[in-house]
């Protein structure tokens, strides 16, 4: 019996690529470099693909027109709200059945901490800055969603909340500490 000859090219190709190669028709996507989480030295870097469909701070990101501290400031807001939500939460088939409501979960130490920093924000914000960060950073509202929402129509007003916006995301960068004061 032959023996099967072995493919020199089968040695030379990379054995771990994770990048995807067919991606949904419609898809909305961005390289980002991140932390290998299977690297074997420490700050190994991999790239990614961002999925940026429902996104709109990832978005401006990957676009340029916010910066990193911008970016880094938004996700500290979406990561605090998302702790201090207390939403619907699923029923526990485990737990004993009781006639009646069933009491309320005491609230952590890391909530009433994200509710804190989030009630700094607003004050720092205002009422027309703190609201239009939440319509696009948790609503992931557009500009022109935003002026249509407020019977304001027209470039003009959607640049001006665009601008509104990056002040905002520049005032959230400097409340979590990604960022300093000008002098």
């Amino acid at each position: 019996m032959a023996r099967a000859k072995r493919n020199r090219q089968q040695k030379t190709q990379k054995v771990h690529d994770r990048r995807s190669k067919d991606l949904p028709r419609n898809a909305e996507v961005a390289a980002v470099e991140v932390d290998d989480p299977l690297g074997l030295e420490p700050g190994e870097k991999i790239v990614t693909l961002r999925s940026l469909r429902n996104d709109p701070l990832g978005k401006l990101h990957s676009h340029r027109q916010i910066d990193e501290a911008q970016f880094q400031g938004g996700r500290a807001f979406q990561d605090d709200w998302e702790k201090a939500e207390r939403g619907p939460q699923a029923v526990d088939p485990t737990r004993e059945y009781v006639d009646g409501g069933r009491g309320r979960e005491p609230i952590t130490e890391r909530q009433r901490k994200a509710v804190l920093r989030l009630n700094r924000a607003e004050r720092e914000l205002g009422a027309d800055g703190s609201a239009l960060v939440h319509e696009v950073l948790i609503l992931g509202m557009s500009m022109e969603q935003i002026g249509l929402r407020r019977a304001l129509r027209g470039q003009r007003w959607i640049d001006y909340f665009s601008r509104r916006f990056r002040e905002c995301l520049d005032r959230l960068a400097l409340i979590y500490g990604f960022a300093t004061e000008k002098r």
